[in-house]
């Protein structure tokens, strides 16, 4: 997960959103990483589970990750989800949950559906903290300060 919190911090040098992720092998040799490069490459898919999990296939020649664990920063959405049915790693192990966009925990729960073609064991809240922390300071930055509007007197 250090890795990945890496590549995370990477991204977010970038101005892209801080989330990293790294494929693992079977026999613990780090096949690829990356970070998200959604702006970089004006391409929607271009998030960092996605981009690791295409260089590990490429890696190791195959269309699926068999006995690779996938490192993520943050809980997969429902798209990086649907890939990782199909790149088929062993496991998935994530940083921050994602209530809002995930889709592994949150939202569609795509592993836990009966037509779900692969499910691979997941482990979510490793380094929670740091992970949802960069994140936060990420878009902290990004927007503006909230603030109320003052009260206003009843009307006489």
């Amino acid at each position: 997960m250090r890795l990945a919190l890496d590549e995370a911090r990477a991204a977010a040098a970038r101005d892209e959103v801080p989330i990293g992720a790294v494929v693992v092998g079977p026999d613990g040799r780090v096949l690829s990483r990356a970070g998200n490069r959604v702006e970089e490459h004006c391409d929607p898919s271009a998030h960092a589970e996605l981009l690791t999990m295409r260089a590990a296939g490429a890696a190791l020649n195959s269309p699926r990750l068999t006995g690779c664990t996938l490192y993520v920063t943050l809980e997969p959405c429902p798209m990086c989800a649907a890939a990782i049915v199909h790149f088929r790693p062993a496991r998935v192990v994530f940083g921050a949950y994602d209530p809002k966009g995930g889709g592994v925990e949150h939202g569609p729960r795509l592993f836990e559906r009966p037509e779900c073609l692969h499910r691979p064991e997941v482990i979510g809240g490793v380094a929670e903290r740091e992970a949802a922390d960069l994140l936060r300071a990420f878009f902290a930055a990004r927007r503006p300060p909230r603030t109320r509007p003052a009260p206003t007197d009843p009307p006489a």
